[in-house]
């Protein structure tokens, strides 16, 4: 018995979420007993073998020229031969946007429940138990799995990864079953905004920027300090359904959800859709005029004020911080 970890790789690397879900399976088989092992769906080897320093014993290495790019009917298929080969007594996955659309697909193939989006794990009486927020955010949900495997995602940025200096995982093939002969739909290619900063679902800091900046013209205010912190630009639903910003850059119900280790919101009244989007940041900083605005009552901090004054006296104090 074992608990399996999906590793996410991206254009010939292993995906930070993928060493933060590690970290937890490692915490987790302390408590459980059994090895980590992980299982990988790539075209070549992305360098498995080091991940034995984030916690991995083994990784299974489901080789296929198709998975250049996610297949979700391969990646299924290789994973659920995974589980089944090792025994997995819990199947861990990121709460990615690959990890969204894989995590169910495996739970159905394995004929089990799956935990979405979960922010804690613990183990009870010798269960899993699985902590997930529920009400976009509004309150959490603990839920246990009546059936093994237990399947669970993990939220990005939640859980910290183990480091092992000098560990290294044995990575053997993994034979499983899939025809690529006839795929449903076929990846074509990726395309990704330029400009170098991490997605906002891995992003350290995110500056996000909401209608209190009035119009497009003036996030150049939000990107500035961004560029200082040199944390990820994020933006309220407002802003993207004005056409001010990119969908991409949403934080909310409906956009991202990111957990960050600090999260400015700026001009952002805090609608419930967007604290289900960024509630679970580790330091919340709010900058907003109205003094009864919603996001004042989750923020650590909170500054009441003009954010056209305070933005570039904030952006310039940081860059002198920084040297």
């Amino acid at each position: 018995m074992s608990i399996l970890v999906y590793i996410e790789q991206r254009g010939g690397a292993v995906r930070s979420v993928s060493r933060e879900t590690l970290g937890e399976a490692t915490r987790l088989a302390a408590v459980l007993g059994g090895p980590v092992v992980g299982v990988c769906c790539a075209a070549a080897d992305p360098g498995l073998a080091a991940l034995g320093e984030a916690g991995a014993e083994q990784v299974l290495l489901a080789a296929h020229p198709a998975f250049a790019q996610y297949d979700s009917a391969g990646h299924a298929a290789a994973v659920t031969a995974a589980a089944k080969q090792v025994g997995a007594k819990v199947v861990l996955f990121s709460a990615s946007s690959i990890g969204k659309d894989l995590a169910p697909r495996v739970a159905a193939r394995l004929s089990v429940g799956l935990a979405t989006d979960c922010t804690a794990l613990a183990v009870e009486s010798g269960r899993l138990v699985a902590t997930r927020p529920v009400f976009a955010g509004k309150a959490f949900q603990k839920v246990a799995f009546p059936a093994s495997p237990a399947v669970a995602s993990l939220r990005p940025k939640v859980f910290a990864p183990v480091s092992a200096a000098g560990a290294v995982a044995a990575v053997s093939a993994l034979p499983f079953e899939w025809d690529a002969s006839a795929p449903r739909a076929v990846v074509t290619g990726l395309a990704g905004a330029s400009g170098g900063k991490a997605d906002l679902t891995e992003s350290e800091i995110v500056v996000s920027g909401g209608r209190g900046l009035k119009g497009p013209e003036h996030f150049h205010l939000v990107e500035a300090l961004a560029d200082a912190l040199g944390a990820t630009v994020g933006a309220s639903r407002a802003v993207v359904d004005a056409g001010w910003r990119p969908h991409g850059e949403q934080v909310g119900q409906t956009g991202k959800v990111v957990s960050p280790k600090l999260y400015v919101a700026v001009g952002i009244s805090g609608a419930i859709q967007h604290l289900a989007g960024m509630s679970s940041s580790r330091c919340i900083v709010a900058i907003n005029k109205d003094p009864e605005a919603p996001i004042f009552k989750v923020a650590d901090y909170g500054l009441v004020g003009d954010l056209f004054e305070v933005l570039p006296a904030l952006t310039a104090e940081v860059r002198k911080l920084h040297g």
